[in-house]
């Protein structure tokens, strides 16, 4: 199976690098700026990481073909950084500041479907499979595309910059981002650029909930459930009783806290006295101290949760990431871009697709409010998820957009996302992200007082704040999906 699979991703990988040359051999009849001839490039990614998904810290497929398109066209990539085999770096330029294009490219377990309007999961062996139902094969598959764009206006403006591109793994959880900011691969970056397939098409400035996860494991003793009980102590019994205080501190928290968990273990059957347990919890808020606050009181209920059961509990910090900081001087510049771009323009077929898969969430579906962007607001939301872009955005000036590649009312982490993920709308909507990135990317480098402002707006909004990584010195957490 494994073996079927690398052929088709082999196969995928010369069709890549196929349409990069026939795009090359065109590249003199359009304009240099222009990412429409680097469409069939970024849909042949987005497709192949779509029909072969793979989880954090393990999309080697899906990484190694990201830097071959790029090494093909004469970045410089360095790949394995951080302590991630699956990270990489890829340079284009020669002086001048430096643009940073962050690239995700992770699935989310058990969100594999078909690309139909109707829920179709995808099983084998009663396993579901995993899926892009955050649309990260869009995000990379755009951002490929704007680097080539990019690269191509370099080429006739060698002095006004330089561009990387950077290979994220692990934005589901894992925290890429966190280990390539303590790392220092960001400091000789001026300006980070990003976008995120969404429901919707903006510019908006945002923040983000900050957030901290990690894996409570309780260790008791087995026995026999009936004839020798009080000879064990039941690990799940520390499980439970940890989320029972955990629930009563939900009364006694700040406005704005998110507190969730899974139990991803409770013993093997109930004739036995479970000898391990593990629960596996996110804490998060809009602010990061409120988050450490926070997460060293859910640690104390577990400690107190294992003295009360008579069980042993060990704790791993598996992610940790701030929120985003804004920054309205590149979020303005990010909006005049689209409005520059040409909105997003839906075929017959894929109408009639988003109002069939628009039914399945209560919402009637228009093409105009599809491909309208939404009106422009310097007020800052704040956006109840969490990523790890947060991190970056507290060490450069940070810019982010969303694009319609989703109908509206499609939130993430469903399988209707994971479905158009695979579909024209999700490319359609890739395809405006990376031209507006590149035209956004362009507008820096061409006015030195575009960079100025982002600068000097993200110094006043960081202001005395001192960032420390929530995940301290750890290395990453490369085997944490296994246990």
């Amino acid at each position: 199976m494994k073996k079927i699979v690398n052929q088709g991703i082999a196969a995928s990988l010369l069709c890549v690098i196929t349409s990069f040359a026939n795009v090359a051999l065109a590249q003199n009849q359009e304009d240099v700026t222009s990412t429409n001839k680097y469409q069939p490039v970024m849909k042949q990614i987005a497709k192949t990481m779509w029909e072969s998904p793979e989880l954090g810290f393990l999309e080697h497929n899906s990484s190694a073909l990201m830097q071959k398109v790029l090494t093909e066209r004469g970045f410089t990539v360095k790949a394995g950084i951080a302590g991630m085999p699956t990270a990489f770096v890829a340079q284009y330029g020669e002086s001048g500041p430096v643009i940073g294009l962050l690239a995700e490219m992770d699935a989310l377990p058990g969100m594999g479907v078909n690309n139909t309007p109707d829920k179709q999961p995808i099983v084998s062996n009663d396993y579901v499979h995993d899926g892009h139902a955050c649309g990260h094969n869009l995000f990379a598959g755009g951002v490929i595309g704007s680097a080539l764009a990019l690269a191509d206006y370099l080429d006739e403006h060698p002095k006004q910059g330089r561009i990387k591109v950077f290979g994220t793994p692990a934005e589901e959880g894992g925290s890429g981002k966190v280990y390539m900011v303590r790392e220092g691969l960001f400091n000789e970056v001026d300006v980070a650029l990003h976008w995120h397939p969404s429901d919707s098409t903006t510019a908006a400035p945002y923040t983000s909930l900050a957030n901290k996860s990690g894996k409570f494991r309780f260790y008791g003793v087995a026995a026999h459930a009936a004839a020798a009980p009080d000879k064990g102590r039941s690990a799940l019994d520390g499980v439970e009783a940890m989320n029972m205080m955990v629930n009563l501190m939900r009364e006694h928290v700040p406005d704005g806290t998110r507190i969730h968990y899974v139990i991803t273990h409770g013993g093997t059957a109930p004739n036995i006295v479970p000898e391990f347990a593990e629960v596996y919890y996110y804490v998060r808020s809009p602010e990061p101290a409120v988050v450490l606050s926070l997460w060293d009181r859910v640690t104390n209920a577990a400690n107190g949760a294992a003295l009360g059961t008579q069980t042993k509990v060990e704790v791993e910090v598996t992610g940790g990431v701030w929120s985003v900081l804004p920054n309205v001087a590149l979020s303005r510049l990010a909006d005049q871009a689209i409005l520059a771009a040409k909105p997003i323009e839906l075929s017959k077929d894929e109408q009639q697709f988003a109002k069939k898969i628009s039914q399945t969430l209560n919402h009637s579906f228009s093409d105009d409010e599809h491909s309208t962007a939404l009106p422009f607001s310097e007020k800052i939301t704040v956006w109840s998820a969490s990523t790890d872009v947060g991190d970056v955005s507290w060490q450069v000036p940070t810019v982010g957009i969303s694009s319609a590649t989703w109908v509206r009312g499609t939130p993430p982490h469903t399988w209707q996302a994971s479905a158009m993920s695979g579909t024209g709308i999700g490319y359609k909507g890739m395809y405006l992200a990376s031209d507006v990135l590149t035209k956004t990317a362009i507008s820096l480098f061409a006015d030195p007082d575009n960079l100025k402002a982002a600068k000097k707006e993200y110094l006043e909004r960081k202001d005395s704040l001192k960032y420390k990584s929530m995940i301290g010195d750890r290395a990453p957490a490369l085997e944490y999906r296994k246990k």
